[in-house]
């Protein structure tokens, strides 16, 4: 009896051996090879570097010209001394409140802090400003957005193109529980569609938490036209795209109605100073 349950003993610490690797590679095969749906897809992660920040300033009446002439001449030399990545700057298209739009990069959000007081302190920078504002302040507002690249936005290419092209800046705000939809739905179909009908994919941005702590139910890109024409014809093809239009009828069904309460979108033309044309 103690040798036939030796023998079973052996049998069975064998059969185990030989098992359980089988079995570990089986489940690894089927986790491999499992599609990601919309409803197992990953959430939407922000890089933890670099930070952008969206600059939006209002010129004065007549000013907008001496707010670009002191851009081009002076203010992004200073930026980049104290460490300040220039990304774009923007008129935009139809412009009543004299605004121009730019880009800055930085490594995080405490480099760009520290860059900023720097350049604040440069005396360089202070006789810049108080000469251009000899006649009078030359900017009335500014707004400023941080902003992280989203983990499925293509890496933003500085380059000036030999024909500049004409620049689209949307912001899309979610519909309640929809943000993580609406990325889903960029990150599987929306993108692609873009680029099948036409549309430069840019950056794609998740607006950081407010002051207040709050999170941010908004999504800032960025995709460029060759010109408004272009635009205009691959924005019809877009939308009338079956594709698109199925993965739009799709994610509005799993999110109970539509997946944004507002969408914002601003043409722009790239300054004669702008590092991206």
């Amino acid at each position: 009896a103690s040798t036939k349950c030796i023998l079973i003993c052996l049998l069975s610490f064998l059969f185990l051996a030989i098992a359980a690797p089988a079995a570990c590679s089986s489940e690894k095969k089927s986790a491999s090879t499992s599609p990601v749906t919309s409803a197992t897809a990953p959430e939407t992660k922000v890089q933890a570097s670099p930070v952008y920040e969206m600059r939006i300033y209002y010129a004065a009446p007549g000013k907008l010209e001496d707010l670009n002439t002191r851009f081009r001449d002076n203010t992004m030399r200073i930026f980049a001394k104290h460490g300040m990545t220039n990304v774009g700057y923007f008129i935009p298209v139809n412009n009543p409140e004299n605004r121009l739009i730019y880009f800055l990069r930085y490594p995080s959000r405490a480099a760009r802090d520290s860059s900023w007081k720097a350049f604040s302190a440069d005396p360089e920078w202070q006789a810049v400003a108080k000469a251009s504002e000899a006649n009078g302040k030359i900017v009335t507002k500014v707004e400023t957005k941080f902003l992280q690249m989203t983990d499925y936005s293509p890496a933003l290419n500085i380059k000036t193109n030999a024909q500049p092209r004409l620049f689209e800046l949307r912001t899309y705000t979610a519909s309640t529980g929809n943000l993580q939809n609406l990325h889903d739905r960029f990150r599987q179909y929306t993108m692609k569609r873009f680029e099948q009908n036409g549309i430069e994919n840019i950056a794609y941005f998740q607006p950081m938490d407010s002051a207040d702590g709050s999170k941010s139910n908004k999504l800032v890109y960025l995709i460029a036209h060759k010109d408004q024409a272009t635009a205009d014809a691959s924005w019809a093809a877009f939308r009338a795209d079956p594709i698109w239009v199925a993965a739009k009828t799709a994610s509005e069904t799993r999110g109970g109605g539509s997946l944004t309460t507002n969408v914002e979108s601003v043409f722009m033309k790239p300054t004669d100073y702008s590092m991206m044309k």
